[in-house]
Formats: structure tokens, sequence, C-alpha cells
């Protein structure tokens, strides 16, 4: 191998290695949060990027209305949604005899 070419070996090595650990699992993050954005429904409980939890109320384009309590309903945009709350077990109410 002629030596220029030897001496590129390190920097190819890196940038491969920036690409592994860096960019391609945050194109990643970004497609799967994407797809979760774009498979909201009414009902859903959300967390919003700000951590405010609420239950979405209204779907529009580029809108959501997400519910933070009884009767108050906040308009954000859809990218604001950060996760879907799955509900844990525990949180039912007990049932009454």
């Amino acid at each position: 191998m002629p030596p220029e070419l030897v001496q590129l070996l390190p920097l190819v090595g890196i940038a491969l290695l920036f690409w592994l650990l860096v960019i391609r699992p945050a194109s990643r993050r970004s497609r799967e949060l994407s797809r979760m954005q774009g498979a909201l429904s009414v009902g859903d409980e959300v967390m919003l990027t700000s951590g405010v939890f609420g239950t979405l109320r209204e779907l529009n384009d580029d809108r959501v209305g997400v519910e933070i309590a009884p009767g108050v309903v906040i308009h954000v945009a859809r990218g604001a949604v950060g996760t879907v709350v799955q509900p844990q077990l525990g949180e039912t109410e007990p049932e009454e005899n």
C-alpha cells in the first residue's frame, strides 16, 4: 500500500466510528419520533417535550389539542409531543365490591 493511503486509514476509521456511534442512532431516533407523531390518535396519553402530561383531544395537520386538566385544553405543535405514555399496571382504580 502507498504510504499516503496508510496515513488516511486512521481518519477513515474515525469517520466510520463517528457515523456508527453518533449519526446513525440519531437518525433512527428521528425516524421513530416522526412515526410516533404520525400515529397519534385522540385519547392517547402523551408527554410533551416540555414535560407536561395530558390527553389528546383534537388532532389537526400540524397542531394537537392536549387536555392537561379537566376542561383545560392547550393547542401545541404536533412536534411538541415527545412520547406516548403507556398506562402502567396498578394505576387503575380499584373496583368496588
